[in-house]
């Protein structure tokens, strides 16, 4: 009897202990931010998936910041706007004081159709990227019509050579894709941000974050010898990448504002929160 209520009160403390833990994170007072995006906002919490590149993502380094403030990380790796769009109702949304939504790179890479504000307008659906931010906007706004929501706009891009699988590889934003540029995503969602009095923070133009400081040089083969050799943008764009044979080219001492062309450092995590909080601090929150 004695061991079945030693056993019982070890429960009771354990279920208690994970209660408060849980709590922790929303303790009264604490201002709920619901942060939307893609494998930028999902690495903030699978730091292992960037080789441990990466100290602290932006949603944490922002936190720091703001103590007051708790995130709720809503990125997934590889999304698009439409694939956010098409799963709204599935992702656990939840009523929050502040939103944000850093989405965009992908779509312009899979070449979904950026479209027209006519699409917004007229919820077309998510086929476009007017279309499918028309979606996730009113989603927000149905869980709090009040709540400020905040457009990031898509980095810049150097050439993205993922270190998991080499055979994961894109070229930089300095060509288009599909007819279209990533500048012109930038543009949808400025516009986007401007018809609905949205706040916007432009990381395309605005962070300092740049194709020829993504890194400081691609490691590749040289065509005439063979030799690997340190090739800095836009040297690198005519150099090719064997992904079967050749050595990853991002080796750690690259790292620039990115680790591996695409997804940010720490220098360029902190200046992407940096950016994040001059904004929330600016905000009127309920």
């Amino acid at each position: 009897m004695r061991s079945n209520l030693t056993t019982m009160y070890r429960q009771i403390i354990v279920i208690i202990a994970i209660t408060a833990l849980c709590s922790l994170s929303f303790a009264p007072g604490k201002i709920k931010w619901v942060a939307i995006g893609d494998s930028i906002t999902y690495l903030n919490d699978h730091l292992d998936e960037t080789g441990h590149r990466v100290e602290k993502g932006y949603l944490t380094r922002v936190t720091e910041k703001l103590p007051d403030m708790a995130y709720v990380n809503k990125g997934y790796n590889g999304w698009t706007t439409g694939g956010i769009a098409d799963k709204i109702d599935e992702l656990g949304l939840e009523k929050a004081d502040v939103y944000s939504v850093f989405l965009g790179t992908n779509d312009w890479w899979r070449g979904r159709p950026v479209g027209l504000m006519a699409d917004y307008e007229n919820s077309t659906g998510s086929g476009t990227v007017y279309g499918a931010f028309r979606i996730i906007i009113d989603k927000l706004r149905s869980l709090n019509d009040k709540a400020p929501i905040i457009l990031i706009t898509p980095l810049q891009r150097g050439d993205f050579v993922y270190i998991g699988n080499y055979k994961n590889n894109a070229y930089g934003s300095y060509s288009e894709k599909h007819g279209q540029a990533l500048s012109d995503v930038v543009k949808a969602i400025q516009k986007i941000a401007r018809k609905e009095k949205l706040e916007v923070i432009d990381l395309y133009h605005k962070s300092g974050i740049n194709i020829k400081n993504m890194v400081r040089f691609k490691r590749l083969k040289d065509p005439a010898t063979g030799q690997y050799k340190n090739y800095p943008y836009p040297a690198y764009k005519k150099i090719p990448f064997d992904p079967e044979n050749d050595e990853y080219p991002y080796p750690a001492e690259v790292a620039g504002m990115t680790y591996d062309g695409l997804h940010p450092s720490d220098k360029g995590n902190e200046i992407i929160a940096d950016m994040l909080v001059n904004k929330m601090k600016s905000l009127q929150i309920p």
